[in-house]
């Protein structure tokens, strides 16, 4: 009973990690080796200094006089799950994506500290560096979304002046214990033991089941992660995210994504708020996303039919007729392209 206990949490924690990771460390920095599945936004911006000098690798597209966008991934993902996103929102704003500390192309944090609040700090790093004079609107995916959080906790005066929106996408504001992910690390937590203890027993797991020749962590992680109709491709590529995966991030990071609570935080995100969840999610269930949206001053659900966590490469097309709207309304109507001056212009207006 024990070893098949212990093979269902194997499996389980190699398919919540393929849905949920991403990145590797080389040296200080990490090698963005992943096979791609799209593009990057072309305009490097990085390395970008977060309050304590870590170094944020950030990418733009799109007109820089534009509105602000800001592309936040998840746990232990990178920018390019924003891949089939950031083209259609940069043809009306100014797009920008960043990896978090210790994800993606960015460096390790200093000092060690993967806190949710360092991240949102990096978030308003970010933003004083790409646009330091108008609101901008901040889009985040599970962490980054809880990041989002965790800044309106410490720096709420940003929510309105600075941040003229946010769009949260398969995000919860306390209870991840009730999600898979939360399911996996109770079941490997010792009785009366920690949540970090957990973590670095689900990180161990992740890696043997990850070396294993079997085929496991793809067939478990689309039917723990992923809707029905999630692309192969889709699926192979988050896998291979898992792959380069920093154990510190699982074992400093997981813990305190568990434990967190910031239903304190949530009414002052005092602007307009989509909250978008995948009607199959089950890291960050439905239910998660009607009390979030519920709780903010401004907020508004949309449930993505067969989607699941990861809805940017699962449902992109419409999750960004969403987003677009979302990002119109706070911004308003893109602006018309001035008439040309000259003689054809009046012989435009005299016809």
């Amino acid at each position: 009973m024990k070893k098949r206990t212990a093979l269902i949490s194997a499996g389980l924690a190699a398919g919540l990690t393929a849905g949920v990771v991403g990145g590797a460390v080389a040296r200080r920095r990490h090698e963005h080796a992943v096979s791609p599945i799209g593009d990057l936004p072309p305009e490097d911006l990085g390395p970008i200094p977060s309050f304590d000098g870590t170094e944020l690798a950030v990418r733009a597209a799109g007109d820089p006089t534009a509105p602000v966008v800001l592309l936040a991934h998840g746990f232990s993902l990178d920018m390019s799950v924003w891949c089939a996103v950031w083209p259609e929102l940069a043809r009306d704003a100014r797009v920008v994506a960043l990896d978090f500390r210790s994800h993606g192309a960015s460096g390790r944090a200093e000092n060690g500290d993967l806190t949710l609040r360092a991240m949102a700090r990096d978030l308003a790093a970010v933003l004083d560096a790409v646009s330091p004079d108008r609101p901008g609107i901040v889009i985040g995916h599970s962490m980054g979304a809880m990041a989002i959080l965790a800044l309106a906790e410490q720096r709420p005066e940003l929510f309105g002046p600075r941040i003229a929106g946010v769009a949260l996408i398969g995000a919860a504001s306390s209870d991840l214990l009730r999600g898979a992910m939360g399911s996996v690390t109770e079941l490997l937590r010792p009785r009366l033991g920690s949540l970090h203890t957990a973590a670095s027993r689900v990180d161990r797991l992740r890696k043997a089941v990850l070396a294993s020749p079997v085929d496991i962590s793809g067939v478990v992680a689309r039917v723990t992660q992923f809707g029905p109709d999630t692309p192969k491709p889709v699926v192979d590529h988050v896998v291979s995210l898992a792959r380069r995966t920093a154990s510190e991030v699982w074992t400093d990071t997981l813990p305190e994504l568990m434990e967190m609570d910031l239903r304190h935080a949530v009414p002052r995100v005092r602007v307009p708020a989509l909250v978008v969840v995948g009607e199959d999610d089950r890291v960050t269930p439905p239910a998660a996303g009607v009390a979030l949206a519920a709780a903010l001053p401004d907020g508004r659900l949309i449930v993505l039919e067969r989607a699941g966590h990861i809805p940017m490469l699962e449902e992109p097309d419409r999750l960004v007729r969403e987003l677009r709207a979302f990002v119109s309304s706070v911004n308003g109507p893109a602006a018309e392209p001035k008439r040309p001056r000259g003689k054809k212009a009046t012989e435009e207006g005299a016809a």
